[in-house]
């Protein structure tokens, strides 16, 4: 419309065809030149907030990091990213004020718990001859689930409840079975452990309680005779745990979903005992302390593996 506007006022004063062409040119010049200087600024401006992003790990801090800006539709927007940073920032903050809340709650509570639970466990082994065998099997899950309930609550913030050690892999696992031979006993489980002064550096509460779980899972879906078999395998960088039972097994295209929360599987359902969470709670834990786990599994059972790392700077440190 500006060129337009100025291309009748030069008719009208009378200019001739050559003056009015020479002017129209300066002017689209002009506002071309405009319009490459400003795309090429904004495209700068854009390049670097992008990439000031994705240099964030927290995304959402992205209004406390960029410079304010000058243009004035840019600042009505960035006032309202302020906004729903400051909104968000304070329900965050609610909710994980909330998390610690219940996860110190559920750490009492279990603690608590304990002291009827061994008291219990007091009165059966003085009363053995009027109190059914099975009074204790349910003695014993309920001291399992408030333990899995520890772990879980924990299992956000294991970088602090954890103290790494060197340990002999075989003494590990050798307390676990310790800890659950009267499950073992009960269910007429055969285990074998092969011999092995391969060492470890983990944390021995938080490994004990993944292969706690993993014979607890072994006794839970067993056959007949059950039997486990715990066996070392150490390479050049890695070693290798294997907990294999000769239990029910899993089914094949169920494997790549057994680590996930709540999820448990066909024969799972068939159990009321089930809960998803106990190989969720493995596969996480192995995760906080730096191993890896994987399961295979077929009509002979099922193994289970945990990898861990060796590193030469733990042991220069140790």
């Amino acid at each position: 419309l500006v060129i337009v506007g100025v291309v009748l006022f030069l008719i009208s004063v009378g200019n001739t065809f050559s003056t009015i062409l020479f002017v129209v040119s300066c002017q689209v010049v002009a506002m071309v030149s405009y319009l490459i200087v400003t795309f090429v600024k904004r495209k700068k401006e854009m390049e670097k907030l992008l990439k000031i992003l994705s240099d964030l790990d927290e995304k959402y801090l992205i209004s406390e990091v960029i410079p304010k800006p000058e243009r004035c539709d840019d600042r009505v927007y960035y006032s309202v990213l302020k906004a729903c940073n400051k909104s968000m920032l304070e329900k965050v903050s609610s909710v994980r004020r909330e998390q610690k809340e219940y996860r110190e709650y559920i750490e009492q509570w279990v603690h608590e718990i304990k002291t009827p639970i061994s008291a219990l466990d007091l009165m059966y082994q003085n009363n053995k001859q009027f109190l059914p065998h099975t009074f204790i099997s349910e003695l014993s899950r309920i001291k399992h689930f408030s333990e899995q309930a520890l772990f879980y609550a924990r299992s956000e913030c294991v970088e602090k409840d954890y103290h790494i050690m060197e340990y002999l892999l075989t003494d590990l696992i050798h307390e676990c079975i310790s800890q659950n031979k009267r499950l073992l006993i009960q269910n007429n489980v055969s285990i074998e452990v092969e011999s092995s002064r391969v060492t470890v550096f983990t944390d021995k509460k938080w490994i004990i309680f993944i292969l706690n779980q993993l014979i607890l899972n072994s006794v839970k879906y067993k056959k007949e005779q059950l039997q486990i078999k715990f066996s070392i395998q150490e390479e050049k960088d890695l070693i290798g745990l294997q907990v294999h039972d000769n239990g029910i097994g899993i089914l094949e295209e169920e494997l790549p979903r057994i680590f996930d929360k709540g999820f448990t599987g066909t024969n799972g359902r068939k159990s009321t005992y089930s809960t998803g969470l106990g190989l969720y709670l493995c596969k996480k834990l192995c995760d906080k302390l730096g191993l890896k786990i994987t399961a295979d599994s077929n009509n002979l059972g099922t193994t289970i593996t945990i990898v861990f790392y060796k590193s030469s700077y733990l042991k220069e440190v140790v």
